[in-house]
């Protein structure tokens, strides 16, 4: 998913215009539901770990969730996309990674769009070599929006569960209030975005009327506190005093936004600012004068909502390509079997119930059960 000003048609020829919602937000207008949307899909094989049946009416599945704001900058040829993905150490039965800001905000990507971008080819490119060098070419079309944040929401069927997935990059600012306006980011996707009606007209239309749903992005919230007093508890590692003061928590408690949502416990260190290349947080440099302070802070985050998710891990990534730390997290998800269905070939497609009309460039080509999927 590309939410920011590259919205990357995530998996357009497999899942269908139907099940992909891109909204750049502005001030006037809402969701835009997209015929066009965009599709980078890197198959790869499935783990050992694929699938366990209990023996009732439940499977479980790997899922990995990342989220990474790039910050405009191209990937190097060497970048260590293993160090993040982690697939060969832990590999996962799906792979869903939510990137932000992946081409540069100036003119030039806005009036001239930034379609067959060599930013965005290799960045799928990567992304691709790191799950299976093997994989088939991924099909994929690029975008630029014309608004500063948005949102990228794709749907769903594993087995009989319906599954959500939401990427954002919501409203920026650390002035007190500022929040208020990643909140009315947030509602504004939860009420507006909808889905077409498909083939399958028993899938869900809402984010909230999903089974599952997992919201990953840059969330930009911030920290309650003074900057000195902030990056003071940074140093120290104090994680707990500063989360006791970090804008999504609270927020979350008061019943302001994402009510009935739950995030993991967060044992890392903030995400956000650093300076490019380097492990030091922006404003914290002495030698670097005039530099606008911008304390550090969890921006970057992966939440969910609905029964049958339990979270295994929540943990940051150490590449410092940009001023954002990648985030990830894996989830086991427990899926309803009913009848057939609990036969290995009979989903995803066989796994992705809703797929088996929606192969346009490759009508002949299936999907093994032994494959492993990402978007």
């Amino acid at each position: 998913m590309w939410p920011k000003f590259v919205a990357n048609k995530v998996l357009r020829n497999m899942l269908g215009s139907n099940n992909l919602v891109v909204d750049f937000s502005n001030s006037t207008e809402t969701m835009l539901e997209l015929e066009e949307t965009s599709s980078s899909v890197p198959p790869s094989p499935i783990s050992s770990s694929k699938k366990y049946i209990t023996g009732h009416d439940k499977d479980k599945h790997k899922i990995f969730v990342g989220s990474w704001n790039v910050g405009g900058i191209a990937p190097p040829d060497d970048l260590n996309m293993e160090d993040w993905l982690c697939a060969e150490t832990e590999p996962a039965d799906i792979y869903v990674l939510g990137f932000q800001e992946v081409v540069p905000l100036n003119a030039g990507n806005i009036v001239l769009g930034f379609e067959n971008s060599k930013i965005c080819t290799k960045w799928n490119s990567l992304i691709r070599e790191a799950l299976n060098s093997s994989a088939s070419k991924p099909v994929h079309e690029d975008k630029v929006g014309e608004f500063q944040k948005g949102s990228v929401s794709v749907r769903f069927f594993l087995l009989e569960t319906s599954l959500c997935f939401v990427c954002s990059h919501l409203a920026s600012g650390g002035k007190e209030g500022d929040e208020k306006n990643r909140n009315a980011d947030a509602s504004e996707i939860l009420s507006c975005t909808r889905f077409s009606r498909g083939p399958l007209r028993n899938l869900p239309r809402k984010i909230l009327d999903h089974d599952q749903v997992i919201w990953l992005g840059d969330l930009n919230y911030r920290i309650y506190l003074p900057d000195t007093k902030t990056r003071s508890l940074v140093q120290k590692k104090e994680w707990n005093v500063l989360l006791e003061k970090d804008q999504l928590k609270a927020e979350l408690t008061e019943g302001h936004v994402f009510q009935g949502w739950h995030e993991g416990i967060i044992e890392f260190a903030p995400t956000y600012k650093y300076h490019q290349n380097s492990q030091v947080y922006y404003g914290c440099d002495q030698k670097r004068k005039g530099e606008k302070k911008r304390a550090p802070a969890w921006c970057d985050r992966i939440i969910w909502f609905g029964k049958g998710l339990k979270q295994k891990q929540y943990s940051r990534s150490e590449s410092r390509l940009s001023d954002h730390r990648p985030v990830r997290a894996i989830f086991t998800a427990e899926t309803e079997v009913f009848g057939n269905s609990r036969r290995l070939g009979s989903s995803f497609p066989g796994r992705f119930d809703c797929l088996g009309n929606h192969f346009e460039e490759f009508p002949d080509e299936k999907i093994s059960s032994n494959d492993r999927t990402s978007f």
